[in-house]
């Protein structure tokens, strides 16, 4: 998708997106942030923070930054962090998460949650991801990856062509994420609503 359609698309989906496609996306939510919260990270960065569904239910003691593009979905993010205190919750910032404004190495752990199939250059956004990434450091992604037979295949193929009006591209394909070197796959498995949606951690191996 190009960028000022991610910015529109995103800025029509913002009012009504955690009742929308943040409620069919939750199941995804919920797997990567009790994956971050039953480790040892210390440092998680949030690609694609959007409206914040995920940011009360981080550990308390994590610290914890959030980047988007749109800047209203930030409004959104931020109006939860102040309605519910969430001290956890270090930054929300506007970055191109192709350009990520860290050092290297400044995460413990990156999480991009249904964002990936958005972004415009998914594998420059990849690259960024695992250069902020500490090694040894996990990257934890929920998204909807394109299947390769049956109904809902057909269905991905049909609606491919409108991937700027609905703000994610349904044909996206997986190996679009799987191919940096420095990152091996330690877990992955399909996830609700019947099987759609996809949970991979990787880790940045330690050179």
């Amino acid at each position: 998708m190009e960028l000022n359609a991610v910015k529109s698309s995103y800025a029509r989906w913002a009012p009504v997106y955690d009742k929308t496609f943040g409620a069919i996306t939750n199941a995804g939510r919920r797997r990567a942030v009790e994956s971050i919260n039953a480790g040892d990270a210390a440092t998680v960065l949030e690609v694609g923070v959007g409206t914040g569904l995920a940011l009360p239910k981080y550990r308390g003691d994590l610290d914890v930054c959030g980047i988007d593009f749109s800047d209203d979905m930030l409004a959104k993010a931020q109006a939860k962090v102040d309605l519910h205190g969430l001290d956890h919750v270090k930054s929300l910032r506007q970055m191109d998460a192709r350009d990520l404004d860290f050092d290297d190495a400044s995460f413990d752990a990156v999480v991009a949650m249904h964002i990936i199939s958005v972004v415009p250059n998914p594998e420059r956004v990849m690259a960024e991801m695992t250069r902020v990434c500490k090694p040894g450091g996990l990257i934890v992604i929920t998204n909807h990856f394109a299947r390769e037979t049956g109904l809902l295949a057909w269905i991905e193929r049909l609606t491919a062509p409108f991937a700027n009006l609905l703000g994610w591209h349904s044909d996206f394909e997986i190996s679009t994420v799987l191919g940096q070197p420095e990152l091996a796959i330690v877990e992955q498995k399909t996830l609700p609503p019947m099987g759609m949606m996809t949970f991979l951690i990787l880790r940045k191996e330690e050179r």
